[in-house]
């Protein structure tokens, strides 16, 4: 199916056009159409725009993709800024920091792969800054955080932890109704994580249905991100099925070597897949990040995920 991009310049909305404008929507054309050229020319999986853009008429089967980066603080400032150049000041600096580090593309192209958004092979990218603009390809075969989660779908099916990803990367970029909060998602070895633990409530999950208790199931997210405040983790099949929430981990975390300044959640996580095959998603409550622990160590940290939208 083809695909129409029309993305615009939202920074320069109001800006009056002029001979320098126009040479500069000229060559915002040229690489536009260069990168479809090698996107369908390479039989990428993806473009992904990160930078203010002009897209406009151009037809490609390609999906099309914008990423944004710091979308609140962006938002923030706008709302609180006392003047234009005070906004066109944040705004180039939210440009130079965010948009111009290749890396930061590379980690969204390979959260949208993981989260099933973006098939694998390669994915042509557009980082523009404030002055210059380049036309990357990433490999997402050779994406290091790709490669990592596919150390847990050994483990647990790639459907769950597909699910069980998108479920942290919410809570870790959106809190609860604006309020920041962690929590821990243990998946696989069910009958030993559950030997190793005890409620710390009543198991909301006791006698639902098999449809009410799947994290595969979509419409059962938004209540797991709910229970996800109450203290306690969730244990979670290598199939999906949400067996309880709300379990203390009974583990001897002595040994546990992980980052100073984590707490007491990321040391039992990680020592029960010490002692377990089980795979543990951690979100941090201070900052957003969600980490994996695997056999007692940090298999991968992502910090402060970020998402991009069709364009």
């Amino acid at each position: 199916m083809e695909q129409k991009g029309i993305i615009t310049g939202y920074y320069s909305s109001g800006t009056e056009v002029t001979g320098e404008s126009e040479d500069c929507m000229e060559r915002n054309d040229v690489f536009i159409e260069t990168a479809v050229k090698l996107a369908e020319g390479l039989g990428s999986s993806a473009i992904i725009l990160a930078g203010d853009f002009c897209f406009e008429d151009v037809i490609t089967d390609v999906p099309i993709y914008h990423a944004f980066t710091d979308q609140k603080e962006l938002i923030d400032q706008l709302i609180f800024s006392n003047g234009k150049k005070e906004v066109r000041t944040f705004t180039d600096k939210m440009i130079d920091k965010s948009y111009h580090k290749l890396e930061e593309l590379e980690k969204i192209s390979a959260i949208e792969h993981v989260l099933g958004n973006i098939s694998e092979g390669t994915v042509v990218g557009i980082v523009g800054s404030i002055d210059s603009c380049a036309i990357v390809v990433h490999n997402l075969e050779e994406n290091d955080m790709v490669k990592k989660i596919r150390e847990c779908e050994e483990r647990v099916s790639p459907e769950v932890v597909r699910a069980v990803l998108n479920i942290c990367f919410d809570i870790a970029t959106k809190g609860r109704e604006g309020k920041k909060m962690g929590t821990a998602l243990i998946v696989g070895d069910v009958d030993e994580v559950m030997l190793r633990s005890h409620p710390l409530i009543i198991n909301p999950y006791l006698g639902q249905t098999p449809e009410d208790s799947n994290i595969l199931e979509e419409h059962n997210w938004e209540s797991v991100k709910e229970l996800a405040q109450l203290d306690g983790v969730f244990v979670i099949s290598e199939e999906g099925k949400i067996h309880a929430a709300g379990r203390y981990l009974d583990v001897d975390a002595r040994d546990i070597n992980i980052d100073k300044g984590l707490g007491g959640r990321h040391v039992s996580a990680a020592a029960i897949t010490r002692d377990t095959v089980a795979v543990a998603f951690i979100v941090s409550e201070s900052g957003g990040v969600v980490r994996i622990y695997i056999d007692g160590k940090e298999l991968i940290c992502i910090d402060k995920p970020q998402r991009c939208i069709p364009a």
